[in-house]
């Protein structure tokens, strides 16, 4: 692949803090900056072992991957328990594995105080015998081609977590602002009446400039309760019907968020990669939207984001942040953990598309794009 001039890409960050990262390239676009369009697709329940820690034996050998010697104890109380190891052959899964807030607690703490990653095999095994190996295993890059081209012609980030412990929603909620209000699972009426913390689309919108989402099924996104008012109406567009043609047309707004397909329809499955949602759909759509942008007139402006909200209960080696982590807005989540939001989530996968990054970037810190 050809690309122009390039930028360096210093050490990143964790999904918290793409709202900074979106406000401050997009105002720095202003003042010269080649970043213009921040196109943002965030899929569903995997975690970066699970997706992309085997692309570190074939793809490259910087990123943090996996080397096959990775295992968990069948159980974290005992003194020599069974081992199950981590292996390279993931198909498709179902039933879901566990991510619940109590679920994740137990995955990266096992029996102890301190995240050790070595509870995954004795938390699956809780909800199936089946799944207890499930967890334990990788994609090879064969199997996500698209993932495997995009992680070597691009940036890899291998030290992106998710914003908690805990399951799809309240990580959903972080992604546009920085904050969960509290929640640490799915609470219906909450969902029903929508968030009412400030989102980076009010700050946009606040500031001058544009932003639209384009859905598949449903918009995630309306969660959000300032994004049901009527002056936002115009901001939501069919991705099939939309997305496309605004690409080739150069009218892709600052902020571009791409919702995947998170229910099966009639010749239409889903392409969110959750459990059971094959992933091969889900390779399909980063596909198309990658080739979409790569052949708008923006595509030299932009900066595409491909990212997960949760780990959705699969195995990954690296422990999880919980030292000097702040809680973003002063809430405490509810009884009986009273979660202070100060420790992250377990790794997701994430990638960064650009033609301003350099060819076969692994990210590994946090960090900030800089000119040569």
């Amino acid at each position: 692949m050809r690309h122009p001039k390039k930028t360096r890409l210093l050490p990143l960050f964790p999904s918290i803090l793409l709202l900074g990262l979106a406000l401050s390239r997009l105002s720095l676009a202003q003042r010269g900056q080649p970043i213009k369009t921040i196109v943002v697709l965030v899929l569903e329940n995997r975690s970066f072992d699970h997706m992309l820690g085997w692309m570190k034996r074939s793809i490259n050998p910087n990123i943090n991957g996996v080397t096959g010697r990775e295992c968990n104890p069948v159980s974290t109380n005992k003194t020599d328990p069974g081992m199950i190891c981590f292996t390279d052959d993931a198909e498709f899964v179902d039933p879901d594995p566990g991510h619940s807030f109590e679920a994740v607690q137990q995955q990266v703490f096992g029996s102890g105080t301190v995240p050790t990653m070595t509870g995954f095999v004795e938390q699956a095994l809780t909800m199936s015998q089946d799944l207890s190996e499930t967890v334990m295993k990788g994609f090879r890059p064969e199997s996500v081609p698209v993932y495997a081209t995009l992680a070597s012609e691009f940036a890899v980030f291998d030290r992106w977590f998710s914003s908690i412990p805990g399951p799809t929603q309240p990580n959903r909620l972080f992604v546009y602002s920085a904050t969960s209000h509290g929640s640490t699972s799915h609470v219906k009426k909450l969902l029903a009446k929508g968030f009412p913390q400030k989102t980076i689309f009010d700050s946009l919108h606040e500031n001058g400039m544009n932003f639209g989402i384009y859905y598949q099924n449903v918009p995630n996104t309306l969660f959000y309760r300032n994004l049901r008012k009527l002056k936002y109406i115009l901001k939501f567009h069919q991705y099939d019907l939309k997305f496309k043609k605004d690409a080739r047309d150069g009218k892709l707004p600052s902020l571009t968020v791409i919702e995947p397909r998170y229910f099966d329809l009639k010749g239409m499955p889903g392409n969110d990669d959750h459990p059971s949602h094959d992933v091969a759909n889900g390779q399909k759509l980063v596909k198309e939207v990658y080739e979409t942008l790569r052949g708008s007139p923006q595509w030299n402006e932009t900066l595409l984001i491909i990212t997960y909200d949760e780990h959705g209960g699969f195995y990954d080696h690296v422990e999880t942040p919980y030292v000097n982590v702040p809680n973003p807005d002063g809430n405490t989540g509810p009884a009986p953990y009273f979660f202070k939001f100060d420790r992250l989530g377990v790794r997701v996968p994430t990638i960064m598309v650009s033609p301003w990054i350099k060819k076969g970037t692994e990210m590994h810190g946090l960090a900030r794009l800089k000119r040569l």
